[in-house]
C-alpha cells in the first residue's frame, strides 16, 4: 500500500487504519516521491501480512474490510482535496473580472501632522508656506535663462532619461502582449508530402498508391477562457508593473533636474571662492608693496616682508584645488547635457545670477505620498506583488482550452479546395496537475511573501521621504541662520583689513597684524560663499524632496501608449531594421 503524502497528521491517520490489519507500520525518515511514504514491516508484522495478503487473495472478508477502510480513507482524503479545489474555483469564479487572489487595496495615508518635532518659519529671505503647489517647471523660480537652457538641453539629450523612456515603453508593450491572450488564437500552415511506402506498409491516400503526394492546408483557431482569471491577475500584474516604470521615469526626470541645478549652484559657489581668493590675491600684493617700500625706508626689516611673501603664496596655493573643482564640475554639467567633456556647455553661472526662491513650499504630509515619484513607485510594485499572489492561485486551477482546426487533404492543386477534401476538428481539453512535488504551493507562499516584502518596502520607502523632508528642512533653517553669521563675519573681516591696511600705510602696526587681518578675511570670505551656496543647495532638495511638481509638468509630451500596428506592412516587417 503506498501514496504520495508524508506529513505527521497523514502518518497517523495511516497508522489508525493499516495497523488492524498489517500490524506496525514505520515511515521510513527518507524524501519520498509519488508513490511514497514507503512502509516497512519486520518481524511477526512481515509475517501477518504475506498471511494478510494470501488471506485476501482467498477472499477472507475480513483483511478484505482492512483494505477496504484503507480505500475509504483514500477517497475520503482526495473528496477533501477536490472540495478545497472546488472552494477555491467557486470564490475565483465569484471574483468577476479580477479573478483569483486579493484585490488590491491603496495603502493608507500615514497620519502624522507634520515633518519636524517643532514648527520652523524660516527668515526674511525666505518662509515656509503650507501645502503650497510646487509649479511642474520648478528651476525657473531661480529666475536663470542659462539655467533653464541646460535643464531643457538636459531633458533632450540625457541617456539615462531616454533609458528610463524606453524602459517605459518595453513595460507597456509587455503588459499589451500579455492582453492578446484574452483573444483567438488564429493559426495557419500548409504542409506538402511526398513518398513511397514500399510494398508492405499501408498509403495514407484513399486509392492506396505505393507513391504519393499529399498537399495539406490547414487552419487553427484556438482560445483558452480565463475562467479563473489567471491571465486577468498576470495583465493586472503588467499594468502594475508599467505603472512602477512611469513613475521610475519621473523620478528621472526630477533627479536630472535636480543634478542640473545643484551642480549649476556648486560651479557658481567654486566661481565665487576663486573670485574671493583672487580678491584677496590682489590685497595681498597690494600691502606686500607697501612693506617693500617701508624696507626700504628702514622702517621694517626683511623678515616682515618674506612674512608677507609666505602668506601670499599660501593665499595662492588654495586657487589650483577649487580649478580642479570648477573643471571636474563643468565636465559634470556637460555629461548630464548628454554631451562628451570636449563639447563644452557655453553656460557660466554664478550666485549673484541667480534669484533665491522667497517662498518655499511645504506639502501637507498627506499629500507627499501622492507626489513622491519613488513612493509611486513603491505602490506600484505593491500592486504588482498582489496581482502575483492572484496568478500563483489561479496557476493551481484547471486550465480550459478549446481548438477547432479546418483543412483540405488532397494529392493535387486541381482538387485541393473541394468539398471531398475538407476535414475538420473540434477539440476541447481541461488540464489540472493533480501532484507536482508541492511547487505550485510553494509558489502561492513565495507570492504571499513577495507580497508582503513588498509591503514592507513600501512603508520603508514611505518612512524615508518623509525624513528626507524634514532633513532639507532643518538643513534650510540651519542654511538660514549660518549665511546670516557667515555675511556678518565677513562685513566685519572686511573693515577690520581696510582698517589694519590704513594702519601698516602708517607705519602704527607690524605686519603680524596684517596678516591676521588677511587670513581671517579670506577664511569668512569663502565660508560665506559655501554658506550662500548650500541655501540654494539646499532650496533645490526642498522641491526635489516634494516631489518637483510632475503633476504640473507640461515641459514634456504625454508618453506614449503601447498600441497595434498602423499597418499590415507595419506588422509583417520585421522590427530590427526599424530605429524607434
Amino acid at each position: 500500500m503506498t501514496r504520495c503524502f508524508s506529513a505527521a497528521k497523514l502518518q497517523q491517520s495511516t497508522r489508525h487504519y493499516v495497523s488492524r490489519s498489517l500490524g506496525t507500520v514505520h515511515f521510513l525518515p527518507v524524501p519520498v516521491g509519488f508513490f511514497g511514504p514507503t512502509l516497512r514491516t519486520d518481524g511477526i508484522n512481515r509475517r501477518r501480512l504475506t498471511a494478510s495478503t494470501r488471506a485476501w487473495r482467498r477472499g477472507d472478508w475480513r483483511v478484505s474490510a482492512s483494505v477496504a477502510r484503507i480505500g475509504h480513507w483514500l477517497r475520503g482524503m482526495a473528496s477533501r482535496w477536490r472540495g478545497a479545489c472546488l472552494r477555491i474555483a467557486v470564490a475565483c469564479a465569484a471574483g468577476g473580472v479580477s479573478g483569483c487572489g486579493p484585490n488590491f487595496v491603496m495603502p493608507s495615508v500615514p497620519q502624522t501632522a507634520g515633518y519636524t518635532a517643532h514648527p520652523l518659519h524660516g527668515d526674511k529671505a525666505q518662509r515656509f508656506v503650507r501645502n503650497l503647489d510646487i509649479p511642474g517647471q520648478w528651476w525657473t523660480l531661480f529666475h536663470s535663462r542659462a539655467l533653464n537652457s541646460l535643464v531643457a538641453e538636459a531633458m533632450r539629450n540625457n541617456p539615462d532619461l531616454q533609458a528610463a523612456q524606453a524602459a517605459l515603453r518595453r513595460a507597456r508593450e509587455d503588459a499589451q502582449a500579455l492582453r492578446g491572450g484574452f483573444y483567438p488564437q488564429i493559426g495557419g500552415n500548409f504542409t506538402g508530402t511526398g513518398g513511397n511506402v514500399g510494398d508492405q506498409a499501408s498509403s495514407p491516400l484513399a486509392s492506396n498508391a505505393a507513391s504519393y503526394t499529399l498537399l495539406t492546408p490547414q487552419v487553427t483557431v484556438s482560445y483558452a477562457p480565463d475562467v479563473f482569471g489567471l491571465r486577468r491577475r498576470e495583465v493586472e500584474s503588467a499594468d502594475a508593473a508599467a505603472e512602477s516604470e512611469r513613475f521610475r521615469l519621473e523620478a528621472a526626470y526630477l533627479t536630472l533636474t535636480s543634478n542640473v541645478v545643484v551642480a549649476a549652484i556648486e560651479e557658481a559657489s567654486l566661481r565665487d571662492q576663486i573670485a574671493a581668493i583672487k580678491k584677496i590675491l590682489g590685497t595681498a600684493h597690494d600691502n606686500l608693496a607697501i612693506l617693500h617700500r617701508q624696507r626700504d625706508l628702514g622702517q621694517i626689516s626683511d623678515a616682515d616682508v618674506l612674512l608677507q611673501e609666505a602668506a601670499l603664496a599660501q593665499i595662492e596655493e588654495k586657487l589650483p584645488p577649487l580649478e580642479k573643482q570648477l573643471a571636474q564640475q563643468r565636465n559634470l554639467l556637460t555629461a548630464l547635457a548628454g554631451r562628451f567633456p570636449n563639447q563644452a556647455i557655453g553656460e557660466k553661472f554664478t550666485i549673484a545670477a541667480l534669484h533665491l526662491p522667497r517662498d518655499l513650499p511645504v506639502s501637507l504630509p498627506s499629500r507627499l505620498v501622492a507626489q513622491r515619484p519613488d513612493i509611486k513607485a513603491a505602490e506600484a510594485d505593491l500592486h504588482a506583488a498582489s496581482a502575483g499572489v492572484g496568478v500563483a492561485i489561479a496557476a493551481r486551477l484547471p486550465l480550459i482550452n478549446l481548438t477547432a482546426s479546418y483543412g483540405n487533404g488532397s494529392e493535387s492543386l486541381a482538387t485541393l479546395f473541394s468539398p471531398q477534401t475538407a476535414m475538420w476538428a473540434i477539440t476541447g481539453s481541461v488540464s489540472q496537475s493533480i501532484f507536482d512535488g508541492f511547487s505550485l504551493y510553494h509558489k502561492e507562499k513565495a507570492a504571499q511573501a513577495a507580497f508582503a516584502e513588498a509591503k514592507a518596502r513600501y512603508r520603508g520607502t514611505v518612512i524615508a521621504a518623509f525624513r528626507n523632508v524634514a532633513d532639507v528642512l532643518y538643513a534650510l533653517d540651519a542654511d538660514a541662520r549660518t549665511y546670516k553669521a557667515a555675511a556678518a563675519a565677513e562685513a566685519a573681516a572686511g573693515k577690520s583689513l581696510d582698517l589694519v591696511r590704513k594702519q601698516l600705510h602708517m607705519g602704527q602696526v607690524n605686519s603680524l597684524a596684517l596678516l591676521n587681518a588677511q587670513q581671517t578675511y579670506l577664511q569668512s570670505s569663502l565660508v560665506k560663499a559655501q554658506a550662500q551656496a548650500s541655501r540654494y543647495a539646499d532650496t533645490a532638495a526642498l522641491f526635489q524632496a516634494l516631489g518637483g511638481g510632475w503633476w504640473n509638468r507640461s515641459d514634456v509630451g504625454p508618453y506614449a501608449e503601447a498600441k497595434g500596428p498602423s499597418s499590415i506592412e507595419d506588422y509583417f516587417a520585421p522590427s530590427l531594421t526599424k530605429a524607434r
